[in-house]
């Protein structure tokens, strides 16, 4: 039940930091895809006045986690094949700006961030072979969060960390989110290969290439599920792609 994971805020009352717990709980899928986040209920779960749950609410609304049916209140967003392609269309647009930057930087600082990245993308393999779909999840979102992040630049980093809740949101219902999850490693450690060595043309070749092959992944797998909750699937803008991975 979603009421577990909520908990009573200790320090100062503020929407900001029920937005903060709220999101952090729609990601990790405790409220799922399509349920109603009462205000009432939220207010008395965290022991604080309506007003600041609201304020919470409409941040996450702004955000695109949370939608408000008139009449009805708030719920959690439901995406559709068609939300995947312009969620991935506009991560594509920010992970090739923040390649662009750090492949452009001196080796010290290259290397430093590839070690990062490299010790992120470490236990992946042994999350495929247990099956454990929302660990390889995190640590994938978490690869490409750090690549943006690395760039310094805070504005790319927020709008970025909107796209990545609402990739994971994608995920949820899936049960599994990767048709081949055994070449995600080995697409993570090219990357940053190809990071490491400076290679910003091949680094965006790359980039565009594995996140056209995620959205044809999570496109179909949405599609067997139902085609979400706009009905059938409908295509979108794609992650513009110059090659293919093949299984």
């Amino acid at each position: 039940m979603a009421a577990a994971g909520l908990t009573p805020l200790t320090g100062p009352q503020t929407a900001a930091l029920i937005a903060d717990q709220l999101r952090e709980l729609i990601i990790e899928g405790v409220f799922r895809p399509g349920e109603q986040v009462g205000e009432a209920f939220l207010a008395g779960r965290l022991q604080v006045s309506r007003g600041p749950v609201r304020e919470a609410l409409q941040r996450l609304a702004q955000e695109g986690l949370v939608v408000s049916h008139r009449n009805r209140g708030m719920f959690v967003v439901e995406l559709a094949p068609r939300d995947i392609a312009e969620i991935y269309s506009a991560r594509a647009a920010l992970e090739l700006a923040a390649a662009d930057d750090l492949a452009g930087r001196a080796a010290p600082e290259r290397a430093a961030v590839a070690a990062r990245l490299r010790a992120i993308i470490e236990p992946m393999p042994a999350h495929v072979r247990r099956g454990d779909w929302p660990a390889v999840a995190r640590a994938d979102l978490a690869f490409h969060s750090t690549l943006v992040a690395r760039t310094g630049n805070g504005r790319l980093t927020r709008i970025y960390a909107t796209l990545a809740a609402e990739t994971r949101i994608c995920m949820l219902d899936l049960g599994r989110a990767y048709l081949r999850p055994q070449d995600l490693p080995g697409e993570h450690h090219r990357l940053v290969d190809l990071l490491e060595a400076g290679d910003g043309p091949e680094l965006r070749t790359a980039i565009r290439a594995h996140l056209s092959t995620a959205v044809d992944d999570l496109q179909q797998l949405m599609r067997e599920r139902g085609g979400g909750p706009h009905g059938p699937a409908e295509s979108g803008p794609a992650v513009p792609s110059r090659s293919k991975h093949t299984p």
